[in-house]
């Protein structure tokens, strides 16, 4: 994940209390990378402890994504046992150090204390380890006031993505296939389906911008009208880092049936990816893959966000 969260971190503490609201979500057995500008947080991502013969195969795959980031230096967060955690973090310390990178510090976290491998003092950092930070730090009270949210963990994440179920989903079940009989009157003129996707989308998103929403018709329209190449390039095109479009796209993964998923939850990846929630962008790509594993954008968007490509190129690019 990509973002700016405009904190300003003074101690290893402060990075810990920091760091799920840059991912999004508490890790729990995973590896956490942030990277800085300075003494602020630049980028982070995280991912799965990988098992002990994967080791060397993460380092490696680390050490080039984090390299394209060129950040000033990284501090390594492993959240475990020390039997899962130590071989895999020293393994991309050294990774990273062979590629250029300075680190500042190796963590590990467990339990509610946590631990330095880099730091031998134990008046600062004693055996037992410290206590992490508490839920209302000073860190996670600012983190909060600048809209970021850390959700309990990565599968609370996943699930608001998630289909609906219950009487929405009969609601939406019924609702596409009032727009299946619509749709035919189209299929003869590629340029109707486009206009009507264009109109459909702008309705939508001046819909969201206001607060408002849409009716289960008119997602299930939008939704249809989104299967067309076209119209979903032209949602992408307009897709900036607004917060309005996350909720929008949100809305309408989960409420569209499966057949319908692969372009709005593309467009919920790319406009999370712009806004540096890439945590949330993951999430929404891995639905659009899920869905249709062979869907271009989904597949390009997937590259982008393994290979840790940062949306500012696209947002300076932009403004």
């Amino acid at each position: 994940m990509t973002g700016d969260c405009s904190l300003v971190l003074r101690t290893p503490s402060d990075l810990l209390a920091a760091l799920p609201f840059l991912l999004g979500y508490h890790p729990r057995d995973d590896l956490a990378l942030v990277g800085l500008r300075g003494r602020e947080l630049d980028f982070g991502a995280c991912l799965d402890l990988p098992p002990p013969d994967r080791c060397a195969e993460t380092a490696r795959e680390v050490a080039g994504a984090v390299a394209r980031q060129r950040p000033d230096a990284m501090v390594i967060v492993g959240y475990g046992p020390p039997r899962r955690v130590t071989p895999v973090v020293l393994s991309v310390a050294e990774a990273l150090r062979a590629a250029g990178v300075r680190i500042d510090d190796v963590l590990r976290v467990d339990d509610g204390r946590w631990w330095s491998y880099l730091c031998e003092d134990p008046g600062c950092c004693p055996p037992q380890g410290l206590p992490c930070p508490p839920p209302d730090s000073v860190i996670a009270a600012a983190a909060t006031y600048l809209g970021q949210v850390a959700l309990p963990s990565r599968e609370h994440l996943v699930d608001q993505v998630a289909a609906v179920r219950g009487p929405a989903r009969k609601a939406m079940a019924a609702a596409t296939e009032r727009a299946r009989t619509r749709f035919p009157e189209l299929l003869d003129d590629v340029r109707r389906i486009r206009r009507a996707g264009r109109l459909a989308i702008r309705d939508a998103e001046k819909r969201y911008r206001s607060g408002a929403a849409l009716t289960d018709d008119e997602v299930a329209w939008l939704g249809s009208l989104l299967a067309d190449r076209g119209v979903e390039d032209y949602a992408l095109n307009r897709t900036g880092p607004e917060e309005w479009r996350v909720r929008l796209w949100t809305d309408v993964v989960r409420r569209v049936e499966t057949a319908f998923v692969a372009a709005p939850a593309c467009l919920l990846g790319f406009a999370a990816w712009r806004l540096g929630r890439g945590a949330l962008a993951r999430a929404a790509v891995d639905r659009a893959l899920s869905a249709e594993p062979g869907h271009q954008l989904a597949r390009m968007l997937f590259e982008v966000l393994t290979s840790g490509i940062p949306p500012t190129l696209v947002n300076r690019r932009a403004s």
